[in-house]
């Protein structure tokens, strides 16, 4: 058994030598890389992303992030497609071939194939001067030096390298083609991620979400509205225009102050200029307002008009953290 100090040496080594692999990379970004870019761009097809082993693993992580930042791609296994998968490849997409040694015999095996149908093929290789980099139409060099492996034998390195080429190929894309946070919602609709992006105030409103009454209420009338509307807070409002609002804390800091508020009236103890936002505003803004200011309730306007309270727990329950 390894002492803990050597354990936690081991785990520093392997993530030098990965960092290490990546700073390396730097250099692979010449005008091969800016051609790759250019190719994907205008190409009016998909990306196919193959690989083999561990090559494919990143592979299949690649296709994830680029359809996500909205670049189309398929993965495609290299042993799958020379057994029948091949009819995944359309006439107009673009083949990104992984693979460390660029020599595997699938990748051996498939080449011919793409090449045979017209495709052009981009190779992710650690080996600059192997088959697949002869036979590619570009190739990216993603060669490392040692992998952290103490056997230099997993692919740890090496993969890390391929995953890092990966993204610096969507996030590029991203940008060229000013893909927007808005354009990134409409990718991930669902989970935390999304909702931050689309949900909007308008969407948690509903008909209890807007408790009211006239600026001359009385307290008791004030506490009926907010018992009966459950967002611990009413709206105060003069002429149908908002003039502030009462929460349960202020019920309380009134009792505190008053023995006797028989001829308090809603006006009298209101909240003038309450935090509000726009109906249209994203929840998620919304949440970090309200934590910001320390508050529970707050206002939702569409312009001057009055459409209701948002509660935090309404928020938090709908799944935006």
């Amino acid at each position: 058994m390894n002492s803990s100090t050597e354990i936690k040496n081991i785990a520093k080594e392997t993530i030098k030598l990965e960092v290490d692999a990546i700073k390396k990379l730097e250099d692979s970004i010449d005008d091969s890389f800016v051609r790759v870019i250019e190719l994907i761009l205008s190409a009016k097809g998909r990306l196919i992303v193959a690989g083999i082993g561990k090559s494919a693993n990143i592979a299949n992580k690649m296709v994830a992030t680029f359809n996500s930042t909205g670049q189309p791609a398929v993965f495609l296994h290299a042993a799958d497609a020379i057994h029948g998968d091949l009819g995944n490849i359309q006439k107009e997409d673009v083949v990104i071939c992984i693979s460390k040694s660029g020599n595997t015999p699938e990748i051996k095996a498939l080449l011919p194939f793409i090449k045979s149908m017209g495709n052009t093929i981009v190779g992710l290789t650690g080996n600059i001067d192997s088959f697949l980099a002869r036979e590619s139409n570009f190739a990216l060099d993603v060669s490392v030096e040692k992998e952290a492996c103490p056997n230099n034998l997993a692919p740890t390195s090496s993969t890390t390298a391929q995953l890092v080429m990966g993204d610096a190929l969507a996030v590029t894309l991203l940008a060229c083609k000013n893909f927007t946070d808005k354009d990134f919602a409409r990718f991930h609709p669902g989970g935390t991620l999304g909702k931050r992006l689309y949900l909007k105030l308008t969407d948690i409103l509903h008909e209890n979400s807007s408790p009211q009454v006239d600026s001359e209420a009385t307290i008791n009338e004030v506490i009926m509205e907010i018992s009966k509307k459950r967002l611990g807070a009413t709206a105060v409002m003069k002429g149908g225009v908002l003039q502030g609002i009462i929460t349960d804390g202020d019920l309380r800091r009134m009792l505190e102050k008053q023995s006797n508020f028989e001829n308090l009236t809603a006006k009298d103890i209101m909240c003038v200029d309450p935090k509000n936002m726009e109906k249209e505003a994203l929840a998620y803004d919304a949440l970090q307002l309200m934590e910001k200011y320390n508050i529970s309730q707050l206002v939702v306007m569409d312009g001057k008009q009055y459409q209701g309270i948002i509660h935090i727990h309404e928020i938090i329950k709908e799944g935006v953290v």
